[in-house]
C-alpha cells in the first residue's frame, strides 16, 4: 500500500475505459465521442480527414513568429573557421532553423534527425511552452550555471504519459521544426527521421501533412538493442521490440534515385531459376526448346531468350565441355572472367535436368536494397566507447545507418538539427575519406550542462584521425545568441 486514499474519480474512469476505450483521447474523455458511442447526437463537427491535436494553433503561432536570434562565430573554439565548410551550431534548434531560412532556403540536399521518441520518460531537450510569453521563454532558456552553460532546470521538461497532452506536446514540438526543415530542402531534397513505436503513427501523419502524402517513400526498419527489462518476470504485458523505424520522405514527388544495393556478408554462388512464370501475358508466350505454353509467360522476350541460348552453347564450346559434364563452378568462373565494366550482364538459358527452361542467376556479393536494414549493428556504443574509453551516450545512432542514408546524395549539404552524439558528422567525414567526396554538414545541438556535445564532435574527429587527414574540413563552432543587432553570420551560405 502506498498510504494514499482511493481516488473514486480515477476508479470510475478506469471502469469506463474498460467498457468504451474509444471515447478516450490522451487519457481524457472526448465528450463528442462519448455522445456518439451512446447513440446521442451522432454528429462530429467539421467532419473531414484531418490531423488535429490540442495546441496545434499555438504550434502554428510559434512557427510563424519571427526570431531576433543571431549566429555569432565562436572562433576560439573553432578550427580553421574561415576556410571550413562544416558548421556545428550550438543553440535551440527551432530558433536556429528560423535563422537558417534566409541563407539556406531551398539549398539543403539531405536532412537526418533522431528526435525524442516520447517514451514517457523523455525530458524534451527542446520544450516549447506555448502559454508563456516571449520574454518568459527567453528568461527560461537563459538560465545558466556559473560557467555559462544551460541548466537542466531552465531547459529540460519531462513529458510524462500521465500528462493530459502527452501526444499533443510531442506533436507541437515536432510540427514547427519539420515545417521549417522542409523549407530548407532543395527540390530534389530528402529527409530521414528515426522514431520508435511510441510516436511512429503520429510522425507519419504529421509528415504527410508537412511534406505531402505523395512524398512518403518508405518506412525503413532497423535493429534496436535488446531490452531485457521483462526477462526477470514470468508473465509479460507485451513482446520485446527488436526494431526501430526510419521514415523516408522527399520534397518533390517526381524525385527518383539510382538503384541501391547492399553488401552481403558472404557472396552468393551462381544458380538457376525457372524461366516460366504464372502471370498471363500472351505476347510473352512463344516456342522455346519445342515448348509453347498455353498459359503464363516466359521471363524474357523471344529475342533475349534466343540470344541467351546461343550464349550458353558458345560457353560450352569455349570451355570444351558438354551440358552433362559442366559444373556450376565452371559456369561461375567463366561468367566472372567475362564480365567487364562495359558488359555487366551475360544472359544464359538452358534446359534443366528435368527438361524445363531455366535461366542463369549470376554470382553476386550484393543484394538490391529494400526497407529492412538489419545488416548493421543496432547502435554505435562500441564506436564511441573506443573513442572516449567510457560510456558517453545511452543509444547513439548506428554509424552505418547514416552512412547508408548519405548514399542518397553525393557532394551535398547534410543537416542534422538533433545532433546528439554527432554521428552524422562522423558519417560524413568517413564517407568523404572513403570516396574522396566533398559532403558537408550543418549540425545543431543545445549547449547544456558542459561541453558534452562539442566534446562528442571533437572526439569523433580526433579519435578517427580526421584532425590530421582533414584539417581543412573540421567544423567551425557557431554560438546562437539572442540579439537585436545586425546578424554577423551567415550573411551568405557558408557551406555551398
Amino acid at each position: 500500500m502506498d498510504g494514499k486514499s482511493l481516488n473514486l474519480t480515477e476508479e470510475k474512469l478506469g471502469k469506463l475505459r474498460e467498457i468504451i476505450p474509444e471515447v478516450f483521447t490522451e487519457n481524457k474523455i472526448d465528450w463528442e465521442k462519448l455522445k456518439a458511442a451512446l447513440g446521442d447526437d451522432i454528429e462530429f463537427k467539421n467532419e473531414r480527414y484531418v490531423l488535429n491535436w490540442a495546441g496545434k494553433s499555438d504550434a502554428f503561432r510559434i512557427l510563424q513568429s519571427p526570431t531576433t536570434a543571431t549566429l555569432v562565430p565562436d572562433r576560439d573554439e573553432s578550427v580553421d573557421f574561415d576556410t571550413t565548410e562544416n558548421v556545428f551550431i550550438e543553440g535551440e534548434n527551432l530558433e536556429v532553423l528560423k535563422v537558417l531560412q534566409k541563407s539556406y532556403f531551398g539549398k539543403i540536399k539531405m536532412i537526418y534527425i533522431d528526435p525524442p521518441y516520447n517514451t514517457g520518460n523523455d525530458h524534451f531537450i527542446y520544450p516549447d511552452k506555448f502559454s508563456e510569453t516571449k520574454d518568459e521563454y527567453l528568461r527560461r532558456i537563459g538560465d545558466k550555471d556559473e560557467t555559462g552553460f544551460m541548466t537542466r532546470e531552465g531547459l529540460f521538461r519531462k513529458n510524462s504519459k500521465d500528462s493530459g497532452h502527452y501526444h499533443s506536446n510531442w506533436l507541437s514540438m515536432m510540427y514547427p521544426r519539420l515545417f521549417l526543415a522542409r523549407n530548407l530542402l532543395r527540390d530534389d531534397g530528402v529527409i530521414f527521421v528515426s522514431i520508435d513505436d511510441n510516436e511512429v503513427h503520429n510522425l507519419r501523419l504529421i509528415m504527410n501533412e508537412v511534406f505531402g502524402e505523395e512524398n512518403f517513400r518508405n518506412s525503413v526498419i532497423i535493429k534496436r538493442g535488446a531490452k531485457s527489462v521483462q526477462a526477470q518476470f514470468d508473465t509479460w504485458d507485451k513482446l520485446g521490440n527488436g526494431y526501430e523505424t526510419v521514415l523516408f520522405y522527399t520534397k518533390n514527388s517526381n524525385y527518383r534515385f539510382p538503384q541501391k544495393e547492399r553488401q552481403l556478408k558472404e557472396a552468393k554462388d551462381g544458380g538457376w531459376n525457372s524461366h516460366w512464370r504464372g502471370t498471363d501475358r500472351p505476347t510473352m508466350r512463344y516456342e522455346l526448346f519445342g515448348k509453347n505454353p498455353e498459359t503464363g509467360q516466359w521471363r524474357w522476350s523471344k529475342e533475349r531468350s534466343y540470344k541467351a541460348i546461343e550464349n550458353y552453347k558458345a560457353m560450352l564450346k569455349e570451355l570444351g565441355l558438354t551440358e552433362h559434364t559442366i559444373q556450376q563452378a565452371d559456369i561461375d568462373n567463366w561468367y566472372n572472367a567475362k564480365i567487364t565494366d562495359i558488359e555487366r550482364d551475360i544472359d544464359l538459358l538452358r534446359l534443366s535436368k528435368k527438361g524445363k527452361p531455366e535461366h542463369y542467376i549470376a554470382p553476386t556479393g550484393t543484394q538490391l536494397l529494400n526497407d529492412v536494414w538489419f545488416d548493421f549493428p543496432p547502435n554505435s556504443s562500441s564506436v564511441l566507447r573506443k573513442l572516449f574509453e567510457k560510456k558517453i551516450f545511452d543509444n547513439p545512432k548506428p554509424l552505418s545507418l547514416i552512412k547508408r542514408v548519405l548514399d542518397f546524395g553525393s557532394n551535398d549539404i547534410i543537416l542534422d538539427f538533433f545532433s546528439g552524439s554527432a554521428t552524422t558528422a562522423h558519417a560524413v567525414l568517413e564517407a568523404n575519406k572513403r570516396d574522396g567526396g566533398n559532403r558537408r554538414f550543418i549540425l545543431v545541438e543545445m549547449r547544456v550542462d558542459g561541453r558534452l556535445q562539442r566534446s562528442s564532435l571533437n572526439g569523433t574527429l580526433s579519435g578517427q584521425g580526421y584532425l590530421d587527414d582533414y584539417a581543412s574540413v573540421i567544423a567551425g563552432l557557431i554560438s546562437l545568441y539572442e540579439a537585436t543587432g545586425e546578424i554577423e553570420w551567415p550573411q551568405e551560405p557558408l557551406a555551398l
